[in-house]
């Protein structure tokens, strides 16, 4: 199998954990030494803009950003090429207080040969996410 296509596999069990909550199994689809990127570039979510690194800090992430909330994660298409997949995703993430925010993003997952993800990338607007919460 191609790492392209261990990293669609790796990226719709992604989607799938993320969407179950299932943090546990959502974590070890990471490779020891991998990146979060979410959203690509400085942030409030990522002041150095050079990710979340490693698995206690990408547990950390999912804490911070993905537990508080309820997350609806549809991948509308995917490519797979080499060892990275791109996916073009709409993801519905409601809120305590049923806040929901929506995000249109694009996520390319690169894998290793074990089938890891080394390194998510997600670009989307992070303006654009905040002013739906204003």
């Amino acid at each position: 199998m191609s790492y392209g296509k261990l990293a669609l596999e790796a990226s719709r069990k992604s989607g799938e954990y993320v969407a179950a909550g299932n943090r546990e199994a959502w974590l070890a689809l990471f490779a020891d030494d991998a990146v979060v990127q979410d959203p690509v570039g400085v942030s409030p979510l990522d002041p150095t803009g050079l990710g979340h690194k490693g698995k206690d800090a990408i547990a950390a992430f999912w804490d911070m950003i993905i537990a508080p909330g309820s997350i609806d994660f549809t991948i509308l298409s995917s490519h797979p090429a080499g060892d990275e997949c791109a996916n073009v995703v709409h993801m519905e993430n409601t809120m305590p207080g049923d806040m929901k925010i929506i995000v249109d993003m694009v996520v390319v997952y690169t894998a290793n040969a074990e089938g890891k993800i080394t390194s998510l990338k997600a670009y989307w607007d992070y303006d654009a996410v905040m002013a739906q919460m204003a």
